[in-house]
């Protein structure tokens, strides 16, 4: 159990740390400093190099939190409520991960690199919203994780 939560722990660090990362700190800096163009080339390249670690940790969180749950509790009947909620968000949280990634991440690549760049915007500002209702959850699932034993 203690390496399937250590695993499962750290993926959601860095899918949750990353998301509070980019839009806490790295977006506006780059608001503040750099021109349209260059601000949404490196949000691509950004989401290039992110992207594929927020799909490893949903693999991990996925592997992890359904061997926890049915290997050491023997399924959802065993589990407390708490655990039932942040299985809920964090699979509501992977379908919205979905959407960005085959949406208007890959409308924002494509825009980019024909240099539509008004395009580019409207899809950054698509994926912004969507990763601030993820980043939303996503606290509220670490939250849920930390102290839903001692509340629910």
């Amino acid at each position: 159990m203690s390496v399937a939560l250590a695993f499962h722990v750290l993926a959601v660090v860095i899918w949750v740390g990353g998301m509070f990362f980019a839009y806490m700190a790295l977006r506006p800096a780059a608001a503040a400093v750099l021109e349209p163009s260059q601000r949404l080339t490196l949000w691509s390249n950004v989401f290039a190099r992110f992207f594929p670690w927020v799909w490893a940790s949903i693999i991990a969180i996925l592997a992890s939190g359904y061997w926890m749950l049915f290997v050491y509790f023997g399924g959802m009947a065993n589990v407390p409520v708490f655990v039932h909620i942040m299985n809920g968000l964090g699979l509501v949280m992977m379908l919205i991960f979905f959407y960005v990634y085959f949406s208007p991440y890959q409308h924002l690549r494509e825009y980019v690199l024909g240099m539509r760049w008004q395009e580019a915007g409207k899809a950054l500002a698509r994926i912004r919203t969507l990763i601030a209702v993820n980043l939303s959850i996503g606290l509220l699932t670490v939250t849920i994780a930390a102290a839903g034993k001692y509340f629910l």
